[in-house]
Formats: C-alpha cells, sequence, structure tokens
C-alpha cells in the first residue's frame, strides 16, 4: 500500500503566537491519526518559484489515513486556532506504491 504525505510550505507567518496554538493542538492530532513527523522547520534550499520559508512534512501508512486526518474532528480544531496565522500551500500526496 502507497504511504501518504502531508506537504505544507508556509508563504508567511503573520501571528506566530497562532501558530504556536496551532502546533500545540495539531502535532497530538497528526500523532493520534497515525502521523510521523519527518521534517518540520528544517533546513530549505529552495529553487525555481519554490519558497524556503517552513516547511513540514509528515508520513502516514496510507493516503486514505492521510486524508482521514486533515479531515479529523480533533485537526480540524488546530486549524480553527491557526486561522489567518499563516499563508500556506497545504497538499496531501500518495506516494509510490
Amino acid at each position: 500500500m502507497a504511504k501518504g504525505y502531508w506537504v505544507s510550505v508556509y508563504r508567511t507567518i503573520n501571528d506566530p503566537a497562532k501558530v504556536a496554538a496551532y502546533d500545540a493542538l495539531a502535532g497530538p492530532a497528526v500523532r493520534d491519526a497515525g502521523g510521523r513527523l519527518l521534517s518540520r522547520g528544517s533546513r530549505v534550499e529552495a529553487y525555481d518559484a519554490g519558497i524556503a520559508e517552513r516547511t513540514i512534512l509528515i508520513e502516514f501508512d496510507s493516503f486514505e489515513q492521510a486524508v482521514a486526518a486533515r479531515e479529523s474532528a480533533a485537526y480540524q480544531e488546530a486549524l480553527a486556532v491557526l486561522g489567518d496565522g499563516v499563508e500556506r500551500d497545504f497538499r496531501i500526496v500518495e506516494g509510490l506504491g
């Protein structure tokens, strides 16, 4: 079964306090849903039209598990706290077989 990945690239951080509050809720929500944090705020080299702001990579055992985690009540609560605190590009990507 192909793994699922959350890839989130922050274009701008408007409110660091909202990001901190989001992190406090999102971390447990992701772990409880089976997600494994692979990278958060690590070094980034951006090329072409890439953005070198904060980048997050989370792995799940399947694409479906990744989608379910995003839709979970716990993660929705984290998103509500984040609100307009950031502008980001968030994707769920299916890994290769």
